[in-house]
């Protein structure tokens, strides 16, 4: 790692099969994925009973910080869009770029991270399933609010079930409302009152009413409204959204960044894993790729 560098460190315990498995996971898939909306993996420790992961250091914290957190300063819709697109260009990247495809299966505001220019990265993959078949039967797990109704009745995960959770996202950038506290009832509740591209800024966090573009807001919160589909098949395919999103992206995005921190260099290290994984694997007996 560079010397002189500010780094983000995560501690797992090597004491449960859940911080064991999530250790092996993140060291496994970030050592081999490349792409700048994606956190950077710098390093890790898996000495003894030391589970511990060193990541980029990313300067404006979560989105989940900067929506509910006690801010004096507020995301514009600017910023919310720009956001929107990383999002799902990373997303995107881990079904159609990664080989097997990934799913993240914990997409959350909590789990994208803004640097010092406030672009956003995913992370935390400790959940993720590389997939062969289409499918990942596992048991209930990712963060309440977000979890796939379909995932919930049948505990089949697939690459829809990333959409339908990137979906209550693209609504938390639009409402600055917690999944948590009541985030799809009172969007269902306003969905009564929408046509069209019409009726969107009801929904609208009050405190950039009047500041963005209503066109776009409708055209972000009806790919919303078809992430969160409750037949899967009625959901886009994160390439979809990604280039939806991406036609909102004609003018220029004013950069507010929060701490005028130069741009983090977006390129990828590549980690020195291949000769230790296997023997990373071995300290638990758990598959690295999921067959289904």
């Amino acid at each position: 790692m560079p010397h002189g560098g500010t780094f983000a460190i995560k501690v797992l315990s090597s004491k449960s099969k859940q911080g064991e498995r999530e250790f092996l996971t993140e060291v496994a898939l970030l050592g081999r994925l490349h792409h700048r909306n994606l956190v950077n993996l710098m390093g890790y420790c898996a000495e003894k009973e030391q589970r511990i992961l060193v990541y980029e250091y990313m300067s404006n914290g979560s989105l989940a910080q900067l929506l509910y957190g006690n801010n004096t300063e507020h995301l514009s819709w600017d910023l919310r869009v720009q956001i929107a697109q990383d999002v799902a260009r990373g997303i995107e990247y881990l079904h159609e770029g990664a080989v097997p495809p990934i799913i993240h299966r914990d997409i959350k505001s909590a789990n994208i991270l803004l640097d010092g220019s406030m672009r956003a990265r995913v992370s935390d993959f400790g959940l993720s399933k590389e997939v062969s078949a289409g499918q990942v039967n596992a048991g209930i797990k990712g963060t309440f609010g977000y979890l796939d109704p379909e995932y919930i009745s049948t505990n089949k995960y697939t690459l829809k079930s990333d959409v339908y959770s990137f979906g209550v996202l693209l609504f938390e950038l639009v409402t600055a409302r917690s999944p948590q506290k009541g985030l799809m009832d009172y969007v269902s509740l306003a969905l009564l009152s929408v046509e069209g591209e019409e009726g969107w800024e009801e929904i609208l966090d009050e405190r950039i009413y009047g500041q963005c573009n209503l066109p776009e807001l409708a055209a972000m919160a009806n790919l919303a409204k078809q992430c969160v589909s409750t037949n899967s098949y009625d959901r886009p395919r994160m390439r979809d959204a990604s280039l939806q999103l991406s036609k909102l992206g004609s003018r220029k995005f004013i950069n507010q960044s929060r701490r005028n921190a130069p741009s983090d260099d977006s390129s990828r290290r590549d980690l020195d894993i291949g000769t230790e994984l296997p023997s990373l694997l071995r300290l638990a007996s758990i598959p690295e790729k999921v067959e289904v």
